[in-house]
């Protein structure tokens, strides 16, 4: 406790530090952010941007980098993005944006990524799933691990996901997305000997086009598979993180 105290009296620590080491979350003006969930859980905490005001996206951010040294942002918007790019610029000017689609990852020059020896595959259906599996690639990569990423291999052409499938086979645990029926993770578990996690998207159009038919369709699945919930690939890429990480410390 003194140490904390002194490291704040002097500079070293900021009072928002102190409080994340002490308490393990930060209390500010947008919220409570979790900066002990990577140590207690081995994932991040990530910001939901959807239904927050650009305001309370930047102080959010700005704890998590004063606290963790990074940021994972989630259903961002263009507006968000632009408040948060022109806070940085005075707030961490060095730090690094990096957006994929409606997914966010900021980083200070000082944090130190961590390293897993674990590949994680992330196959798509076709482009339009591309954005929910920007968020798990992003949370993938923020873990260290390696990601392998395989694109517009839908079902209505099996010839384009048995040709990659050396690829999926070479994994060690994959993240499957896909609209519509929702057959492509069901199709792959059936084809690897490797833990496969089923993301149902929300594309499509008529019947279940909100992604129902697709979390239907994986629930019923006949090969062995776990699923997620519509649209989510934030908890996708954190189940995948765990068994990565998982698999690191086994070959370690």
């Amino acid at each position: 406790m003194r140490e904390l105290l002194e490291a704040v009296a002097d500079g070293s620590l900021s009072p928002a530090e102190a409080e994340a080491e002490l308490k393990g979350y930060v209390t500010g003006d947008a919220g409570r952010f979790d900066a002990a969930r990577q140590q207690r859980r081995g994932i991040p905490e990530g910001i939901f941007a959807a239904g927050k005001s650009a305001e309370q996206v930047v102080a959010l951010v700005e704890t998590a980098l004063e606290t963790t040294g990074r940021a994972l942002v989630t259903r961002v918007t263009d507006r968000q993005v632009a408040a948060l790019e022109s806070a940085l610029d005075d707030s961490f000017p060095n730090a690094t944006v990096d957006r994929r689609s409606s997914t966010v990852h900021v980083r200070t020059p000082a944090f130190e990524p961590p390293s897993l020896d674990a590949t994680i595959g992330i196959a798509t259906g076709g482009t339009v799933d591309g954005p929910v599996a920007d968020e798990a690639e992003l949370v993938c990569e923020d873990a260290g691990a390696t990601v392998d990423r395989v694109d517009d291999v839908g079902v209505a052409a099996l010839d384009r996901i048995l040709d990659q499938l050396d690829r999926l086979r070479d994994a060690d645990v994959l993240v499957v997305c896909a609209g519509r029926e929702g057959a492509l993770p069901t199709v792959v578990a059936g084809l690897v000997d490797t833990p496969v996690i089923g993301v149902p998207v929300s594309s499509g159009y008529g019947f279940g086009s909100d992604g129902e038919a697709a979390l239907a369709g994986m629930l019923q699945s006949c090969t062995v598979l776990s699923v997620v919930n519509v649209d989510a690939g934030f908890v996708a890429g954190s189940q995948a993180v765990l068994i990565a990480r998982a698999i690191d410390d086994a070959r370690d």
